[in-house]
């Protein structure tokens, strides 16, 4: 016998990705716990899916020589808290032969098992078991063994043969558990001590408990506090103009130009702004009369002196011509929308601090906060180690992307081709057309008995995306197909854009013939006034020009202006900083650091922050505003790295920290949001979170009547219905547009590079993703498991598991049979009285990146690979192997559901199709029977009969399926024809 000395501990630490059975897409889990007629049970964790306990559970053993023969069961249960009742979740039988000692004890990972072959299950549970001789038993539910012995009877035996040295073992263990849950973060273990985690037989990807633990407090949404505007976040805003930021003070020094300098080498000169340790050095200018016009901020934590000094020197000198000092004391203050402050000529002093007979320089300085006009041009104090190229782009910008257009090139026919070599087969002949980069061709032109093969017929539409100001011109060049991989040019034409005509609506314009340069084998053009095309041209203004997801898009508008509608709020945004990023590279002598700054796109305004240079903490205090148009609509927030600061990184390409998308319909009308988000970026090593970004967002409307009317207006304009673009012909020329947009705002000064913008427009959003895939099936499970809890609720009311609601429901299907009118009444309110209900638990945060919606916390880290992994693919024979196995595998089971649903579709044709003459000639009869029985027979009593049938206690049943569905079943399909 054990003598009381040894226990069975089980440490339910978590669980993982659980079936949502309340009814609303989650669960209140607990973990109940049986061994030897033992049963204990955890706390219930609310709306959890992925709940985390670790409670330890601690059991009497009878003989730890029977251990390996017994088992210990674990199941999982969803409290109702409408009920005393609970739902199934899933189970775990673990054998008593894997149970180790205490100190040896390691993390196990296993699939929750179901119940029954109808049970839905899902997820898998994180578990220890061991051997302990420090714990105590606080809690016994016995069902046999152990009934005659209560809990406490049995608490005091064990206390008081332990002792004192018990106690203190106790306490200790209480101690380090209160530390473990107090602390979510994961404590790296020293190399000795890392213990490899132990996994079951049971395929599935491994998954952390403590990544679990820090994804729950740390990949979360956090409301914040800031002081807006300079006062608190309650108080009356309204008439500030930068309300959502906090206000940052700078001295402002703007330094316009001097006279009457006196180099002593007669080279440029230079003006150098001192306070304290900060410098701020000037463009290089003639000693005749220079001229700078430079605004210096200096942020008012910077402010180490008394006084600010203003020095001219000659370049590449130590020694300065002259010098003005202010005190900082006597400095006014300056608060928009006060005018500029007006610049003043001071004389300059010398090295001895006389003043100069002749020499002086003009000077402005003022206080000021960053709702100042000279903020985004000043040279902040901050950037005081950026080198002079680089300074341009460390200031906040506003860019606005191209006016883009659809171009639509309906080649219709030519007539009078001439082949340039003799005729001894039949031309292929098509037509290639030309725009910018963007290139497109027409199909091979079909012979016809009507036409001979110089004069061939397309009728085909080809699409370009072009930007305003056009400046490319459309080359149409009709081509002959020669050989495999060769065309041969056999006319062309240039036309310029500017020339094409534009339509808002579906009228086509009118189409134009155009003569072809014909080009000879001595390359001398020689012009054939017979050989022409016939081309409709034109711009189609009707639509909108996708450039990033229809999903994530920021605007819907069309892009003929004549066709726009009055905007209906105001979208304003204040970027205030952010909080504990991750260092993005390395400097020499300041090792790592972040030279961090964020773009905003939201329709055609993208607007750029400055960069804080060296700073894991930014902050910025930028606001913006954009009007809004639609409030289906999102925003989105990237941050990234600025590579350009650095004079020696010669690739100049910004890294990428992360984004963050905000639907606007999901804000409520004039209120300020004050939230920090999570930063989270999904590397090959898995998700990792870069950091916190703080926002305030405000969504403002004047009348909210023309928010809600455009909830029943198409989303896109009238033209994407009228004359709809296929899925494909979209996609190819969103990525045109993204080259468009791409291109025009690289040429912008500072440019917003290539990188930046693809990854804001989500450029890889449609590459293929195992991950993905995997998310959007669970995505589909939740919305579908709402119906099959429908359905679970019938069934257990059919089946009479509670005959109390089982009558009730009988009888009310009984009057409503007898009173049909009230059915889609009754249904209506009770939706209205659901949605009522949950007005009350409706979201109180805008939407952020969720890891646990993604799929990003337990995947596989070879499926990572596989995401990350370029294209075409890079990696080995051996890897591409698997993969290809492991798609055919997947693909294997969408086949066989897509199969089955094809199956079910085919028995209904089936039923009038005589291709089983038995089968339609019984199924024709009962129709006729049934035609004429349900014109003898009233149709609430036909349902009513159908009701009560159907809801018919279990032992009036038979447990062979009904004749309709035997029926259906023996229906021929056309999987008998497939290969």
């Amino acid at each position: 016998m054990n003598n009381g000395k040894e226990k069975l501990v089980v440490e339910v630490v978590a669980a993982h990705n659980l079936m949502p059975k309340d009814g609303e897409g989650s669960s209140s889990p607990f973990v109940e716990v049986e061994f030897e007629n033992q049963r204990q049970r955890t706390q219930v964790k609310y709306k959890d899916l992925n709940p985390i306990w670790n409670e330890k559970l601690v059991f009497f053993i009878n003989n730890v020589a029977d251990l390996p023969y017994r088992t210990v069961e674990v199941n999982v249960f969803n409290e109702k808290r409408s009920s005393n009742s609970r739902n199934f979740l899933g189970k775990v039988r673990v054998s008593g032969s894997g149970i180790c000692r205490e100190g040896e004890e390691m993390p196990q990972l296993h699939t929750l098992d179901k119940r029954s072959l109808f049970s839905h299950v899902r997820g898998e549970i994180s578990l220890k078991l061991y051997l302990s001789t420090r714990e105590e038993v606080k809690e016994v539910i016995n069902d046999g063994d152990l009934g005659s012995v209560s809990a406490s009877s049995v608490f005091s035996k064990k206390s008081k043969q332990q002792g004192t040295t018990m106690a203190v073992h106790h306490q200790q263990d209480n101690k380090k558990t209160n530390q473990t849950q107090q602390n979510l973060k994961p404590i790296e273990p020293n190399p000795g001590e890392i213990k490899p985690i132990v996994i079951t037989t049971v395929p599935g990807p491994v998954i952390n408990p403590s990544a679990i633990a820090t994804a729950c407090g740390e990949f979360s949404l956090k409301e914040t506090s800031p002081h807006l505007g300079g006062c608190p976040l309650n108080k009356d805003k309204t008439s500030s103009t930068y309300d959502l930021v906090e206000q940052m003070q700078y001295l402002y020094v703007r330094v316009v130009k001097a006279r009457e300098i006196a180099a002593f080498g007669g080279g440029e000169v230079v003006a150098e702004v001192k306070l304290g340790n900060y410098r701020g050095v000037t463009k290089r200018v003639g000693p005749n009369n220079p001229d700078w016009n430079q605004v210096f901020a200096f942020s008012k934590d910077c402010v180490q002196s008394s006084m600010v000094e203003i020095f001219v020197k000659e370049k590449d000198q130590d020694e300065f011509l002259g010098r003005v000092w202010f005190d900082l004391n006597e400095i006014p203050k300056r608060v928009p929308p006060d005018s500029q402050l007006a610049s003043q000529w001071h004389r300059l002093e010398d090295k001895k601090g006389e003043k100069s007979k002749g020499s002086e320089i003009m000077v402005s300085i003022w206080f000021g906060t960053q709702a100042d006009e000279a903020f985004a041009e000043a040279w902040h104090s901050k950037a005081a180690n950026v080198h002079f190229d680089g300074l341009c782009s460390i200031k906040s910008k506003v860019y606005l992307s191209p006016k883009l257009w659809y171009l639509r090139v309906q080649v219709i026919e030519a007539q009078d081709i001439v082949l340039g070599s003799l005729i001894v087969r039949y031309p292929e002949l098509s037509v290639k057309v030309q725009v910018g980069n963007q290139v497109l061709r027409t199909r091979i032109s079909q012979p016809s008995p009507n036409r001979t093969f110089s004069n061939p017929f397309w009728n085909e539409d080809l699409m370009f995306v072009v930007a305003e100001p056009f400046e490319d011109y459309l080359l149409v060049s009709v081509d002959d197909r020669v050989g495999p991989t060769r065309d041969e040019a056999v006319g062309r034409v240039i036309l310029p854009v500017t020339a094409i005509d534009r339509r808002f609506d579906d009228k086509p314009v009118n189409s134009r013939w155009f003569n072809l340069d014909i080009h000879g084998s001595d390359s001398k053009a020689v012009v054939r006034f017979r050989s022409r095309i016939h081309i409709r041209a034109s711009f189609d203004g009707g639509y909108h020009v996708l450039d990033e997801s229809t999903m994530y898009s920021s605007d819907f508008r069309p892009t003929a202006k004549q066709l726009w509608k009055p905007n209906i709020g105001v979208l304003e945004m204040g970027i205030l900083g952010a909080t504990n990023l991750m260092p993005m590279k390395m400097k020499e002598g300041k090792g790592e650091s972040t030279d961090c700054y964020c773009v905003a796109k939201y329709g055609q305004k993208w607007v750029r922050t400055r960069t804080v240079v060296d700073s894991l903490a930014p902050k910025w205090n930028e606001q913006y505003t954009w009007e809004v148009f639609d409030p289906c609509t999102v925003i989105t927030i990237g941050v990234f790295d600025n590579s350009r600061v650095d004079k020696n990184n010669g690739s100049g390409r910004d890294s990428r920290i992360a984004k963050v998308r905000i639907r606007l319909s999901t804000l409520e009308s004039d209120r300020v949001y004050t939230h920090s988000y999570p930063l989270l970026m999904l590397h090959a090593s898995g998700v990792k979170k870069m950091g916190e970004l703080h926002l305030a967002v405000r969504f403002s409307c004047a009348n909210i009547g023309n928010v809600l009317h455009m909830y029943t207006m198409p989303l896109l304009p009238k033209m994407h219905y009228v004359q709809p673009l296929a899925v494909n012909q979209l996609e190819s020329l969103r990525y045109q547009a993204m080259n468009v947009v791409a291109g025009r705002l690289s040429r912008a000064e500072p440019p917003l590079g290539r990188e930046v913008v693809e990854y804001m427009l989500g450029h890889d959003s449609h590459m293929w993703s195992l991950r993905k895939s995997k998310a959007n099936f669970f995505r589909l499970m939740n919305v579908v498991s709402s119906v099959v809890g429908i359905w679970r609720s019938v069934e257990s009311i059919r089946n009479w598991h509670k005959p109390v609601y089982s009558a009730l429901f009988v009888l009310c299907f009984i009057v409503v049979v007898y009173v049909p009118d009230v059915i889609i009444p009754f249904v209506m309110i009770m939706l209205a009285l659901v949605g009522i209900w949950r007005y009350r638990s409706r979201p109180r945060y805008p939407p952020h990146m969720d890891t646990k919606l993604s799929y990003a916390e337990g995947v596989h880290p070879d499926e990572l690979d596989e995401e990350f992994d370029s294209f075409p693919i890079s990696r080995s024979a051996e890897v591409v192997r698997m993969r290809y196995d492991r798609l055919r595998s997947v693909s294997g089971r969408i086949q066989k559901v897509i199969g089955d649903m094809a199956t079910q579709g085919e028995r209904f044709q089936a039923l009038l199709s005589w291709r089983d003459p038995r089968a339609t000639f019984l199924f024709v009869v009962l129709c006729l029977v049934a035609a004429f029985g349900f014109y003898l027979v009233p149709i609430r009593w036909v349902v009513a009969a159908w009701g009560l049938y159907f809801l018919r206690p279990p032992k009036f049943r038979s447990n062979l399926p009904s004749l309709g569905v035997t029926f259906f079943k023996r229906l021929p399909t056309n999987a008998d024809s497939m290969l």
